[in-house]
């Protein structure tokens, strides 16, 4: 099951680069066969997630990047928003990451908080890990009616 793609992409920490992500996002979710509503959700919730870590990384220090990431299964897109230097492990960074609860400390979410809440909100799966940095992992399921652990089931809506 671990058949999938990844596309990275690391971006200044600047609010102005959220437009060129978000084309991205764009693009990825449009070709894996998102509907536009699924799309636009998808979009608002990644611009928060920016915003979020473009904040955070003021906070810490000039001319750091903010690193995304998309992994494309079968069945759903996992994008990662992480704001600190360096190369990203999906594996790694997921297996540190741990689900976001709405009484998390004011500081671990920062003013970013309604920002959490909206993603929460949007996402299938909203995951947060803020040992170094701050990194949020969201799912967003392709067909919500029918998530269906036995994919093969699903076959055949193709």
């Amino acid at each position: 099951m671990g058949n999938f793609e990844l596309i990275e992409m690391k971006v200044p920490a600047k609010a102005e680069y959220v437009g060129v992500v978000r084309l991205s996002l764009s693009g990825i979710a449009n070709r894996m066969g998102f509907s536009y509503e699924d799309i636009e959700d998808l979009k608002i919730a990644l611009s928060e997630a920016i915003t979020n870590a473009v904040t955070h990384a003021y906070e810490e220090e000039e001319n750091s990047g903010i690193a995304i990431a998309f992994g494309i299964y079968e069945d759903r897109l996992e994008i990662m928003v992480a704001d600190h230097g360096g190369s990203f492990d999906l594996d790694e960074i997921k297996n540190n990451t741990g689900p976001y609860k709405e009484n998390d400390s004011i500081e671990t979410v920062r003013e970013g908080g309604f920002g959490l809440f909206l993603i929460n909100a949007l996402m299938d799966e909203v995951q947060i890990n803020n040992n170094d940095g701050v990194i949020v992992l969201m799912t967003k399921y392709l067909n919500e009616t029918e998530v269906d652990l036995d994919a093969d089931e699903i076959s055949t809506t193709k």
